[in-house]
């Protein structure tokens, strides 16, 4: 990803930067909520999978920590 950034940075020109830097953050942003929306999910299933009642309840804390993050953002 660092190598991509300066790539980009490297092959324009100032007013490119201008330009470009509004899309950058968007995509920041959307990559954020992906991997918001992957560690959900990647949650969701441990806790229908297990069996111990205090790492089921870390994981649902888990959750809404996760999912006050996704209504935030």
């Amino acid at each position: 990803m660092e190598e991509q950034q300066a790539e980009a940075k490297a092959g324009s020109g100032s007013s490119d930067d201008r330009r470009n830097s509004k899309p950058q953050k968007e995509q920041a942003v959307a990559r954020g909520h992906e991997a918001l929306q992957l560690a959900r999910a990647r949650i969701q299933q441990q806790l229908e999978a297990c069996s111990n009642e205090r790492y089921a309840e870390q994981l649902r804390q888990a959750l809404a920590a996760i999912d006050k993050q996704l209504a935030n953002g």
